[in-house]
This record gives structure tokens, C-alpha cells and sequence, in this order.
């Protein structure tokens, strides 16, 4: 008869794209007791995890709050909302999760219209108007913070175009809330969604969300219902708002851990924790030029979070990888999508966003490549 043994899962120096490392304190967090999801202490919980998200988005939305889920799921619960049959929606397309907006997008019977750039690459004010100018869109998407590939889109003037032309504006900040500047009143996003275990430091399981009053409207005046039940934000809404309306049961240790990870941005600060993961990224970017490498994507475009380099000519990357799980106890990823076999992603992400991690990478990387 089979023996299932205690689980011991080792202490990883997480520096891929996600899950990062979790702050011990959400981990003690999350063993707290559980309390039942209607409770008065939960209910009062669920308050100040909404404040301390609007705090991390920079928003006043009334209509901000995790989605039982990872950020696939909130990613998802945006297109399901704001999308019915026959509506179009314009998606830029410059890595892998771009691609995954046109999939989902399409599932709901959307005109998906792609705007592409090479992966690496980023989109202009300009070239959004010019296809706008060509066919308006209901809705146009862009990843702010792209996983795959490291870039960060610069949002400023996006929502100006896109309203211009009558549309809303959702953007993908999965990799980038809590770990780079996420302004959505200042950018007037429509609707964004993002996860917990990037730069948040919380483990994955749920997708922060936040709707703005013209995505509101919009999916309040549906003529359909949202074909995805679990993710109707009209339900949901209810559920986080002031009537408590029963819809699911909410992760409650889920709940606590989230509500410590805010706690924690919002003691640190939003500009000491944007200024923190720069200068670690920064250090990382020049160490890995001193041994030779090449960083995929422009300076001025590179998310500090998310690091692509090229794998040396030469040299089996998954090997690479594997040695630095099993000599050194750290853990990168590989290339996704067209990436995939070419490059390494390296993540500074929250907890593990330290000089102390970027210093043990460059030399395990140093030793492996001599």
C-alpha cells in the first residue's frame, strides 16, 4: 500500500515570472482561523481589502475587489462583461498574453481585431488612433506589463484616443500592480485587471479588478446576460457591495492573505516600492551585461519586474535552468510562446525584488556559464 509522507516542500529563491516569494507575514496570515464568509469580522475584512486596492490601482472606482480566482480569471471576467455577441474589440498583440485577450475574447462571439507589434515591442499613441481611425472598437485592450516578454507600455494619452473613438480601455497589469506605477484614474482606464502572485507577494488565487464608471455603465446596459455565470461582475458587484447579496463562497484564507500583502504595500509605500524594484532591477540589468548577455528589450521599454535575456549561443538554456534549481535552490523560467528555447525570464517581484537575491543570481550564473 502506498505511504503519502508529510508534505516538505523546499524554501525556493523564486525568480521567475511568478509565483514570487511570499512575505512570511502573509503566510502566517493564512493560517489564521477561518472565519465563515458572512461573518461580521469577514464582511469588515472585505471593506479594507477593497480601500487597499484602490490604493495600489490609484483609483477611486467603487468597483474594485479580487476575483475568486488567479488573474486568468479576472483577465477573463473583463472580456465576459464588457463583450457580447457581434461587439469588436482591438487587442495589441506583442507577446504571449495578448494573444490569450484574442482567445478568450473570441470565445464570447467578439469581432477580435489584432493590432501586432514583434514581440519586445510596444505600441504607439499614433498607432492605436490610425487603426481606430480606420474602425472604431467597443473596446480596446493592451497589456501593460507584458509576462512574456518583459516590456511595459507606456499608457499615457491611450485613453484619451480610445474615448475619442468611443470606446473603453482595459489593460492586462498582472505583472506590473504593485510593482510599477498603475495609475488608473490619472491614465483614464476603463477597466483593469491583474493577480496576486506577481508583484503583489501573495500566493496565486486571486485576480484584483477595478471598473471605472464608463465600464460600469456599459455593463449594466447588456443586452444579454454574461455567459460566464461565475464571472458576472453584476452578481459579484453585489456580492462586494454594500448588501452583501450571497453570490460564492469567498477564499477566506485567500482573503487574509491578500489583505496582509496590501497591508504591507501600503506600509512601505507605493513610490519607495516602485523606486525599490527599479534600483534592484537596475543592478540586475548591469550584472547581467558584465557577463555578457544580451537583454532583449529597450531600456526605456523594460518592466522592471520582468527581465528577458537572451540565451547564449551555445548553451542549452533548460540546462542552465535546471543547474540553478538543483546547485543554487533558484528557480527562472524559460521563454514562452515565440520566446520559447531563446530566452531566460528573470522576476524581481515584491519579497523577492532584494540586492541579496540579484547578488546570488549573477554569481550562480557566472560559475554556470564559465
Amino acid at each position: 500500500m502506498k505511504e503519502y509522507v508529510d508534505l516538505n516542500t523546499p524554501a525556493r529563491i523564486l525568480l521567475g515570472p511568478g509565483p514570487s516569494m511570499v512575505d512570511p507575514r502573509v503566510l502566517r496570515a493564512m493560517a489564521h482561523p477561518l472565519l465563515g464568509h458572512l461573518d461580521p469580522q469577514f464582511v469588515a475584512l472585505m471593506n479594507e481589502v477593497q480601500d487597499l486596492l484602490r490604493y495600489a490601482f490609484q483609483t477611486e472606482n467603487e468597483v474594485t475587489f479580487p476575483v475568486s480566482g488567479t488573474g486568468s480569471a479576472s483577465m477573463e471576467a473583463t472580456v465576459a462583461n464588457l463583450l457580447e455577441p457581434g461587439d469588436s474589440i482591438l487587442i495589441g498583440v506583442n507577446g504571449y498574453f495578448g494573444e490569450r485577450l484574442c482567445d478568450m475574447a473570441s470565445r464570447y462571439g467578439a469581432e477580435v481585431r489584432r493590432l501586432e507589434r514583434p514581440w519586445g515591442e510596444v505600441f504607439t499613441v499614433e498607432e492605436v488612433e490610425a487603426a481606430l481611425r480606420e474602425k472604431p472598437a467597443k473596446v480596446v485592450g493592451l497589456v501593460h506589463a507584458e509576462t512574456s516578454t518583459g516590456t511595459l507600455q507606456p499608457m499615457e494619452g491611450m485613453a484619451e484616443v480610445v474615448h475619442n473613438y468611443g470606446g473603453l480601455l482595459l489593460i492586462d497589469c498582472v505583472t506590473s500592480l504593485g510593482g510599477v506605477p498603475v495609475k488608473i484614474d490619472e491614465w483614464g482606464v476603463d477597466i483593469a485587471y491583474s493577480g496576486t502572485q506577481k508583484c503583489m507577494s501573495c500566493p496565486p488565487g486571486l485576480g484584483p479588478l477595478t471598473v471605472g464608471p464608463r465600464a460600469r455603465e456599459t455593463l449594466h446596459q447588456r443586452k444579454t446576460k454574461v455567459a460566464n455565470w461565475y464571472l458576472d461582475l453584476t452578481m459579484v458587484e453585489a456580492y462586494w457591495g454594500d448588501e452583501r447579496t450571497y453570490h460564492h463562497t469567498a477564499p477566506i484564507s485567500m482573503s487574509f492573505a491578500i489583505r496582509e500583502a496590501l497591508r504591507i504595500i501600503h506600509e512601505e509605500g507605493l513610490e519607495a516600492r516602485f523606486a525599490r524594484h527599479q534600483a534592484n532591477s537596475a543592478l540586475l540589468w548591469e550584472g547581467l551585461e558584465a557577463l555578457g548577455l544580451k537583454l532583449i528589450v529597450p531600456a526605456e521599454y523594460r518592466l522592471p519586474s520582468l527581465t528577458t535575456v537572451q540565451a547564449p549561443e551555445g548553451i542549452n538554456e533548460a540546462d542552465i535552468r535546471q543547474k540553478l534549481l538543483s546547485d543554487y535552490n533558484i528557480e527562472i523560467a524559460g521563454g514562452l510562446g515565440k520566446f520559447k528555447g531563446q530566452a531566460w525570464r528573470i522576476g524581481l517581484m515584491g519579497y523577492s525584488s532584494c540586492r541579496e537575491n540579484v547578488a546570488l543570481l549573477l554569481a550562480a550564473l557566472e560559475n554556470l556559464l564559465k
